[in-house]
């Protein structure tokens, strides 16, 4: 990204990510040349878009110069690492209604008092199969949750008339201390004719942003889905002459935590008074992405995300897919209640533009996400945005780099009051949620707030970083409002080539009085310790 924005880098696409191995040794090969020129022309940011090329090329050797060929096979741990947090204060992990004290971070448990991540990802080869793992055992302390007062307001703000009902979108207490293995991440892939088809839990990242992406993002857990990523771009011939190269992503799967549909079942939890839901109603999502670059300085896409079928409700077969896959229109009541409804669908749109005569200094980039509507183009009243704009270096110092987002989901709109327009849907109501939590933007549902960044590179693979967050939810959403101010610091440092130390400091103040009076106060203190095997086996 930053190879990107310093101009070393042309056929990158910001709104698909993350990208393969594969695609980042195409860029670093387009990078060299570039970079010999800007030495040549005497550029000021040639030198660190050098030692930011270097880096990526010793992360990639193993599979440049290795024997993992595209017909050959073999095996390497990539990473093996640990975790340690530590939190004082009473944290937020609602980003469904109250908001979170740490985003996206795979919607891992996490409690005030010591926590601990520790995990190992690593991948094998052969021919064109691929496999690709990276598991972790988590550790959470127990924490005393929501009261079911609190829990009975947020499920009539979510429109559902059941009184200590329990659900992953809510915090319920008391929540039991965690202590679980978990792949964050787990597929086996198939690479064929520049399309890798794969099948597991994946990474998503389908925006330009840093902060969030509207569509998708990490921020919640990753589920099991079934993937088509055109992952080197497309020209087609005449079509490309106004559009430019292009590339595409299809994913379909099952999202899981979602406890309510139409006519639910219930039976009496062992906790007094605390109903659970007997039939869940999970649904179904599909997702389609498609991004143009009709030139170098200019990337567009489009989104399409539609939550569909689960149990009680719709059935997920073939014919309903593509009922799904195919409307565009709005439906009758009748048929949004029954078995044919199409889904709760969202549509995004994103653009990233490195600026006329400043294209090695600034771009400026949008992402944007509507409801119940094809665009953000053709409802821009309607719709959610996060525009950035990010300074590549600063005059005078050029390792510093700036960069600063804004965000809203409370679009200018009456149907957006109380939270059931953005990320909600009248029969998903649990919306854009995976195991509890939104799996597209952190900002939640009907709030306000953005993000800053000040960097210093000390180089490649290392840097120094300052943080600011901000997010505030409306009071005709969540009674009194939400206000939430976070100050962080982050250092990533190589103690060794395959060594690496990531310390991030972060102080946090909120206000939510419908949860705990007056404002608290939250310090969150991680320290990661990563080790890459500097070696493979090969077969």
């Amino acid at each position: 990204m930053r190879l990107y924005s310093l101009g070393y880098v042309d056929s990158t696409f910001l709104g698909l990510r993350p990208w393969t191995r594969a695609g980042v040794m195409h860029m670093t090969e387009e990078a060299a040349n570039l970079i010999e020129d800007g030495e040549a022309s005497g550029d000021s940011g040639a030198t660190e878009a050098r030692a930011i090329s270097e880096s990526l090329n010793l992360e990639l050797h193993f599979d440049m110069e290795g024997p993992c060929g595209p017909h050959e096979g073999g095996a390497r741990a990539e990473s093996v690492y640990t975790v340690a947090r530590g939190i004082t204060g009473t944290p937020l992990h609602d980003s469904y209604h109250l908001g979170q004290t740490i985003v996206n971070d795979y919607g891992r448990p996490f409690e005030s008092g010591f926590n601990n991540y520790t995990g190992a990802s690593g991948y094998a080869t052969a021919g064109r199969f691929a496999l690709y793992v990276r598991a972790e055992f988590q550790g959470a302390p127990s924490a005393a949750g929501y009261s079911l007062s609190l829990s009975d307001t947020l499920s009539s703000i979510d429109e559902i008339g059941i009184t200590n009902y329990s659900q992953t979108t809510i915090p319920l207490g008391p929540i039991a201390s965690a202590n679980d293995a978990r792949f964050l991440e787990a597929y086996v892939s198939y690479q064929y004719l520049n399309h890798v088809f794969s099948f597991g839990k994946q990474d998503q990242w389908l925006g330009p942003a840093q902060g969030a992406s509207m569509a998708f993002s990490n921020n919640a857990q990753n589920f099991y889905s079934f993937e088509i990523n055109r992952i080197q771009p497309l020209n087609v011939p005449f079509l490309s002459r106004l559009t430019g190269p292009f590339r595409y992503e299809f994913l379909l799967g099952a999202l899981r935590g979602h406890t309510y549909m139409p006519n639910p079942q219930y039976i009496m939890n062992p906790s007094p008074g605390i109903m659970n839901v007997t039939n869940p109603g999970d649904p179904w999502v599909h997702v389609e992405k498609i991004s143009f670059k009709p030139y170098k300085d200019l990337e567009f896409g489009f989104e399409r995300t539609v939550l569909w079928g689960g149990e009680g409700h719709s059935p997920v077969t073939l014919h309903d897919f593509l009922k799904s896959f195919f409307s565009f229109q709005n439906v009758p009541f009748a048929e949004k209640n029954g078995r044919g409804d199409p889904g709760a669908r969202f549509g995004a749109f994103d653009f990233t533009w490195r600026l006329p005569y400043v294209q090695k200094w600034l771009t400026l980039y949008c992402d944007s996400e509507a409801h119940d509507d094809v665009s953000p183009v053709s409802a821009p009243r309607r719709a959610a945005y996060r525009p950035g704009l990010y300074l590549s270096h600063v005059p005078g110092a050029a390792r510093f780099d700036m960069r600063v987002e804004g965000v809203s989901t409370d679009p200018p709109n009456s149907r957006s009051t109380g939270g059931t327009f953005m990320y909600f849907e009248g029969v998903e109501k649990q919306g854009y949620t995976n195991q509890g939590q939104l799996f597209g933007d952190w900002i939640g549902r009907e709030d306000k707030g953005g993000q800053a960044w000040v960097t210093y590179h000390l180089a490649g693979n290392e840097w120094v970083q300052a943080g600011f967050r901000h997010q505030k939810a409306a009071r005709d959403f969540i009674p009194g409002g939400t206000t939430l101010n976070d100050f962080n610091v982050r250092v990533v440092k190589r103690l060794r080539s395959d060594l690496e130390i990531d310390g991030n400091f972060a102080l946090e103040h909120y206000k939510a009085p419908v949860y705990l009076p007056g404002e608290q106060t939250v310090t969150t203190t991680n320290i990661q310790l990563t080790w890459y095997p500097q070696h493979k086996a090969a077969f």
